[in-house]
């Protein structure tokens, strides 16, 4: 599973680097709050997105470890959680950095 996390690091960090030329000094981040200056953040804050991937996929891993260690059907669930952790937030990752671009 960490292989996944890597290779999510990675293509991100790639993306970023081919559109970094063409990236805005500010950019619509925070599509949550009200339409206009609201949504706009400087351009780094955009790494907030692979870190806060990173943050919950080692808070899982804590959890299980510490209160489900032998408990195969929270492993399950929580296996399937990892991976659609990492799937979402590199898609969505990719795609902020796409339509932004």
């Amino acid at each position: 599973m960490m292989l996944f996390v890597v290779i999510s690091n990675l293509v991100m960090l790639i993306a970023f680097f081919f559109r970094l030329k063409t990236l805005p000094p500010q950019i619509p981040l925070f599509y949550s709050r009200p339409v206009g200056d609201a949504q706009i953040a400087d351009w780094w804050l955009i790494f907030l997105i692979p870190v806060l991937m990173n943050v919950l996929y080692y808070i899982n891993n804590l959890i299980y470890k510490k209160f489900f260690f032998e408990n195969e059907f929270a492993y399950k669930i929580i296996y399937y959680f990892k991976i659609v952790l990492i799937v979402s937030f590199t898609l969505i990752y990719l795609r902020i950095l796409f339509l932004i671009t």
